[in-house]
């Protein structure tokens, strides 16, 4: 009897050992797919120099304006920098595609099933008032981005049932579904606001009222619409911990604003700021000259880097008649010759994009794969045969600027479409002239677009190039105001539910979004869901590329060119450290000479 009391207990011993190994347990870091790089006891970031001196000033660059203090919101026009004053709940590493370390958060519980996560707070995180950051302040944060805050955070967070604080430091978030693998590490990038400071504030009010937050800078002072001015908080409770450590490392960091990018670039050589990174590659090769340049003051530094190059291009706006007709639309890309205008205008810097996932393993490329057609096949009623072919490549051109051959073939689709040509001027098949407005908010493209409007007049198409202020073209974006722009689909090693605000149906409706294109299909719908949800790696490099296959098959845009090259102009004194990661700048890691 004795004996079998001791099997039983002993049974039963094993029993909640093994319930207890089955347990979340608290861990320093998430990632989707491999492992973190950096275990529990990591000091700092392989790439910063963690006795970075401390000091001096960096003045940046912004363009346009601004008028509010308050970035969570449609409304204003929010100054550059103002995330410098908000810690968020975990941060990422420069040299990872996708993981996460604690910031605010001391640990995180990710639940077995992936059903819910807990974030336990720093017991010594503290808002700049000195009030500690509390589970309650978390859970306020969420509530009211979902509630009152810019769209995309109601779409990104649309999976959280509910949020509930446990005690003053543990905060839990339950999931509808554990189906979303990135939804942890998206909910490890929430800023965290003080729930006390916006008592009796109307939380979607813009303004220059400063919300109080718990990160490296505060506001020191600031012109509006001229120029901000950050200072280190040298009580800043998470000065040491090894996420930070190496970084922050300016006393202060000033946004010097600028109407346009030419005069920006000739306050930039005469000293008025100390960092410009340029982004077209004629000013990149013609116009940083001159004596500073010579006198070695300044200094240009280009840093390779293995970043997903994404999709820019010339977008047209389907919920326009005009483009929804996808024959149209490939005519409309046939009209671009891009070698000629990266041998004339852009002195051979770049590459053409032919994905939406350019310079990554995301990029589709011939026929469809056994894992692309997984996914495809059961969207084959709701896809047009040409999709399970060859996927689409932009055309390549001599680069003499002659494009008969793709011209005939455009004016062949406008003729499919419906289009006649009279007396040298288009008319769509409702009778009306052929014309449209491709809004900038940049001058530079303008030398870009001349071209490609006197391609399109060959055609019989009108096309009128309008550039406007940065406020006034924001505001138009917003608000999907436009027939074709300039867009820039930018893409993260670690594609997830950021994809719905590009390409869903629900973001076509939804103003603020970054579906500018209009796209509204089930089928991309669908797969913008399987990004979502893909359980590892290789299911989501599939859907991405099963995406990618459909998008370019609909010829929403004009693709344009990327580069792999961070194009650097910046003040001598100015220091990095030797090692830059592959997937960042991380300027937040270097430091001013003078302070050494």
């Amino acid at each position: 009897m004795c004996k079998k009391r001791i099997l039983v207990l002993f049974a039963c011993i094993l029993l909640w050992a093994d319930s207890l190994s089955a347990q979340a347990l608290p861990r320093h870091a998430l990632s989707l797919g491999e492992a973190p790089a950096y275990g529990p006891d990591f000091t700092h970031f392989a790439y910063v120099r963690p006795d970075a001196p401390k000091g001096g000033m960096l003045r940046l660059e912004a363009l346009g304006t601004f008028d509010s203090f308050h970035p969570f919101i449609m409304k204003g026009m929010a100054a550059s920098g103002i995330g410098l004053l908000f810690d968020t709940l975990m941060t990422s590493s420069d040299d990872e595609p996708f993981a996460q370390y604690g910031l605010l958060a001391e640990s995180v519980t990710l639940a077995e099933d992936g059903s819910w996560i807990r974030f336990t707070l720093h017991p010594q995180a503290r808002f700049h008032d000195g009030t500690p950051v509390r589970a309650s302040d978390v859970a306020f944060t969420f509530r009211m981005l979902v509630k009152d805050g810019k769209p995309h955070y109601a779409r990104y967070y649309r999976d959280v049932a509910e949020v509930v604080a446990e005690d003053e430091r543990k905060v839990r978030f339950d999931f509808r579904t554990p189906d979303n693998p990135e939804l942890p590490l998206i909910l490890g990038q929430l800023p965290v606001l003080s729930e006390k400071d916006w008592e009796g504030v109307d939380f979607g009010r813009s303004g220059f009222r400063v919300p109080l937050g718990s990160g490296p800078y505060r506001l020191e002072s600031f012109e509006p619409g001229r120029r901000v001015v950050y200072v280190r908080d040298g009580e800043y409770w998470g000065r040491e911990l090894p996420v930070n450590r190496g970084q922050y490392n300016f006393d202060r960091i000033a946004y010097e604003y600028f109407r346009d990018a030419t005069v920006s670039l000739e306050a930039f050589k005469a000293g008025y700021y100390d960092l410009r990174l340029e982004n077209t590659a004629k000013i990149w090769a013609t116009q940083y000259t001159g004596k500073a340049f010579r006198d070695g003051h300044l200094v240009k530094t280009v840093l390779p880097h293995k970043l997903p190059g994404g999709m820019q291009g010339f977008a047209m706006n389907t919920r326009r008649a005009l483009f929804q007709d996808v024959r149209v639309r490939e005519a409309l890309s046939l009209a671009f010759d891009f070698e000629w205008s990266n041998t004339t205008l852009f002195h051979d810097q770049y590459v053409r994009s032919r994905s939406y996932f350019s310079n990554s393993e995301m990029a589709a490329k011939g026929l469809p794969t056994k894992e692309e057609l997984r996914y495809l096949e059961p969207l084959r009623g709701m896809l047009g045969e040409d999709v399970f072919g060859p996927v689409p490549l932009p055309p390549l051109t001599d680069g003499s600027g002659f494009l008969r051959a793709q011209l005939l073939r455009a004016a062949d689709l406008l003729e499919e479409a419906g289009c006649i040509l009279k007396d040298g001027v288009l008319h769509t098949p409702e009778g009306r002239p052929f014309r449209f407005e491709i809004l900038l908010h940049n001058p530079v493209f303008e030398r870009v677009m001349l071209p490609y409007v006197q391609n399109l007049k060959r055609l019989g198409i009108v096309a009128r190039i309008r550039s406007v202020d940065p406020s006034q073209y924001v505001n138009r974006m917003r608000s999907f105001d436009f027939d074709m722009t300039v867009a820039v689909f930018p893409q993260s090693l670690s594609p997830g539910n950021e994809q719905e605000d590009f390409w869903s149906c629900k973001a076509a409706s939804t103003p603020g979004s970054r579906n500018y294109m209009g796209i509204c299909d089930s089928a991309v719908d669908a797969l913008v869901q399987a990004i979502a949800t893909a359980p590892d790696r290789d299911s989501l490099i599939a859907a991405c590329r099963s995406l990618d296959r459909v998008l370019r098959h609909g010829h929403y845009l004009v693709p344009n060119w990327h580069t792999s090259v961070f194009r650097l102009a910046h003040r001598s004194t100015i220091a990095m450290p030797d090692t830059p990661p592959p997937y960042g700048l991380a300027i937040y890691s270097w430091w001013d000479k003078n302070a050494e």
